[in-house]
Formats: C-alpha cells, sequence, structure tokens
C-alpha cells in the first residue's frame, strides 16, 4: 500500500507538467535549454532565500515560538520575492541572449491520507502555477506592463501565504485552485489564445496545429 500511495501523489504532483514536459518541450532542443535555464534561477533563488533564513533561526531566540513563527513568515515572503526576482532576471537574460538562442535554433484506515492528497494536489497546483507565472510574467515583462508584474507577485505571494492555513485543507486548496484557474485564463490568452482557436483545436479543425503536428509516414 505504501507503494500505492507513493505512487498515486507522484502521479496527482508531477503529471500534468510531465505531460507538458513531453509534449511541448522534450523534442525542441533550444526548449529544454530554456527549460534547465529557468529551473537553475529558480534553485539559486531558494538557495538564497534558505540561507538567509537559516542564518537569521541561528541568531534568532529559538525558545520563542511567536519569533520563530514570525521567522517562518519572513522567510516565506522572502523566497517568493527572490523567485519573482530572479524571473525578472532570466528574462532579462533571454531577451539579451535572444539572437543567439535564435541561432541555435502511511495510515491504516485509509490507502492514502488526507494529507497526503492534499499535499499532492497543492504540489500540481505550484507547479502549473509557476509556468502561468511564467508566462504572464514574460508577457508583461515584453510589454511593460508593470500592473500585470505586480499582480503576478501579489499572487504568488497569496498562494504562499495560504500554505500557513494547513491542516485546514480547504481554506488553502480552494482558494488556490481559484486563482490557479485564473492565472491559467489570464497565460492562455497572454500566449495569443482565444475561444475561436481554442474551439478549433477542441473540435480538431485547426489546420495549423495538425500541420504543424504532422509526422511524414
Amino acid at each position: 500500500m505504501t507503494a500505492a500511495v507513493f505512487f498515486g501523489c507522484t502521479f496527482i504532483a508531477f503529471g500534468p507538467a510531465i505531460a507538458l514536459f513531453l509534449f511541448t518541450i522534450a523534442r525542441e532542443p533550444l526548449r529544454v535549454i530554456f527549460l534547465i535555464a529557468g529551473a537553475f534561477f529558480w534553485l539559486v533563488s531558494l538557495l538564497l532565500s534558505s540561507l538567509v533564513w537559516f542564518i537569521s533561526v541561528q541568531i534568532s531566540n529559538k525558545d520563542s515560538a511567536a519569533q520563530q513563527k514570525g521567522l517562518l513568515i519572513f522567510g516565506v515572503v522572502l523566497s517568493v520575492l527572490l523567485q519573482e526576482t530572479f524571473r525578472f532576471a532570466y528574462y532579462k537574460l533571454l531577451k539579451k541572449a535572444n539572437e543567439g538562442l535564435l541561432a541555435l535554433s502511511q495510515e491504516e484506515t485509509m490507502p492514502i491520507s488526507i494529507r497526503q492528497l492534499a499535499y499532492a494536489f497543492m504540489t500540481m497546483a505550484i507547479i502549473l502555477l509557476h509556468m502561468f507565472w511564467g508566462v504572464v510574467f514574460f508577457d508583461a515583462c515584453e510589454k511593460q506592463r508593470w500592473w500585470a508584474v505586480a499582480a503576478v507577485v501579489i499572487s504568488h505571494l497569496i498562494v504562499s501565504c495560504l500554505t500557513f492555513q494547513n491542516p485546514e485543507y480547504v481554506a488553502s486548496l480552494v482558494p488556490t485552485y481559484v486563482i490557479l484557474f485564473l492565472m491559467g485564463v489570464w497565460a492562455f490568452y497572454s500566449a495569443g489564445g482565444s475561444l475561436r482557436n481554442l474551439k478549433l483545436c477542441l473540435t480538431c479543425k485547426d489546420k495549423d496545429f495538425l500541420l504543424a503536428n504532422h509526422r511524414p509516414r
């Protein structure tokens, strides 16, 4: 049963991301480069925020529960701000390198606990949100819509702070998925999508999409 819980939570959390990678990125070497570079920037931002939080904990009063909780909140806010700062730095790097890149063209009573399932769905939402935030953020930078950049940062802060509601999972998951839906719609239109294109794609009448994905036999 432990294996079933592990694979179930893994596929819930990472299934959509893996599917998107296989169908939209894996076949294009340039997109793989973008993915690895973006992951590097994200990991560096997490490393810096973790280092600052670790130092803060070490020099603080570890016996004070209120102070430790405050440091935890500080760590979450700092992590979000650093991630968005590095997202902007990644965008600027891609802009500068654009020409060169174009040239290179276990619970006993239940098989799975509510906590495990909630964390799996939260992980899936965070992964999808980071993709949507990236699309909206880059589009906003390109068009100099700084209010949209601020909206990405604020929504990222809100989602991160919602995790403090756990183990009240309804209070954290429901707002997170509302934000996920809204950001997904925003990212869809930012990427040039429309209701007409969506209808043509779902009814397999989009000739450009079919020709782009045609493979000679």
